[in-house]
């Protein structure tokens, strides 16, 4: 066993650093813009950490870095800019619009809004299905339809219930 590879680094920690941070958010702004609706069932950034801690930590142990302090510092790197997002998104509106967006209707008043439904690429027979899991037969029983900044749909009917996926009655 060579310990001095197993523990000190064979990388500048910096440039794991600056890897870390470069992929993290470049990852971030691409599920973001690109992929808010199949990431729905856990909330984004839930979704790029597991999966860049997962990878970070399969490279330390399968030795793909040769030190365990190139893993350690990657994830950790991971973990700071998902904890930086969510703070800063928590502290400063100009942030939380980035890290949670506002939802974007995609019904109102029983009408489509085919605007919004094509930013989020949205089809009708998709919305028509979206609304039949809420509960929903008729589009003209609806008063608002949202997607939600994770992805997930959210339904007020005209009797004033509030349905989201996921969301027993």
């Amino acid at each position: 066993m060579n310990w001095t590879e197993m523990f000190v680094p064979d990388r500048p920690l910096l440039e794991v650093i600056v890897r870390g941070t470069v992929m993290y958010l470049a990852l971030f702004l691409m599920l973001r813009v690109v992929l808010k609706r199949e990431s729905s069932g856990l909330g984004m950034t839930d979704v790029l950490v597991v999966v860049l801690i997962a990878d970070a930590a399969q490279n330390a142990i399968a030795g793909e870095y040769r030190s365990i302090p190139d893993g350690v510092v990657l994830v950790a790197t991971i973990l700071f800019w998902s904890y930086t997002l969510n703070y800063l998104g928590y502290r400063f509106p100009l942030m939380e619009r980035l890290v949670h967006p506002p939802p974007l209707p995609l019904v109102r008043d029983g009408r489509m809004l085919r605007r919004n439904m094509r930013r989020e690429l949205v089809t009708v027979t998709e919305l028509e299905s979206l609304l039949r899991e809420q509960g929903v037969t008729d589009i003209s029983e609806v008063r608002l339809a949202c997607m939600e900044g994770d992805g997930r749909m959210s339904v007020v009917t005209r009797r004033s219930h509030v349905r989201g996926r996921g969301v027993t009655d």
